[in-house]
């Protein structure tokens, strides 16, 4: 592979980047904007982040979950989810219900949420369609396996 191959696209003519193409952290960045970017395209008339769809996809997954477990789920700190659950919530697109100890609150997605998600999700599918598009079906798996690798530490 030539040296303009091991370049990331964002680098523009005659700017140096140093060791910025070398580093991992720096290309996997690139890739989450360009990600975020084809998501966003995608994802347009619905209003929902890919953060937002990931806690809605987890939801409808598991009805009841708890706000703690979701949380951990998806890295945030509690007083942070609360206020995303609280948009969600606002939007019709979920519900919190009462747990078993009085204590918890368990999530659900409404109808209109399970609709969104469902609609959603095909719209999704293209996305990532587009996205490997241009990998074998064993480089996508390599992928997913060295990025999951990744997100475990």
């Amino acid at each position: 592979m030539s040296a303009k191959h091991n370049q990331s696209t964002r680098e523009s003519p005659g700017l140096d980047h140093g060791i910025l193409p070398t580093l991992l952290g720096y290309q996997l960045r690139l890739a989450q904007v360009a990600v975020f970017k084809d998501f966003a395209a995608s994802a347009r008339d619905f209003d929902v982040s890919p953060g937002r769809f990931g806690m809605l996809v987890l939801i409808e997954a598991n009805p009841g979950v708890t706000q703690t477990r979701l949380a951990e789920a998806v890295g945030l700190d509690r007083s942070t989810l609360v206020a995303v659950l609280d948009q969600l919530e606002e939007r019709g697109l979920l519900e919190r219900r009462r747990g078993a100890d009085r204590r918890t609150n368990g999530l659900w997605l409404t109808r209109r949420g399970k609709s969104l998600v469902g609609r959603m999700k095909e719209r999704i599918r293209a996305h990532e369609e587009r996205l490997a598009a241009e990998l074998s079906e064993a480089e996508r798996r390599t992928l997913l396996g060295l990025l999951r690798r990744f997100a475990e530490r």
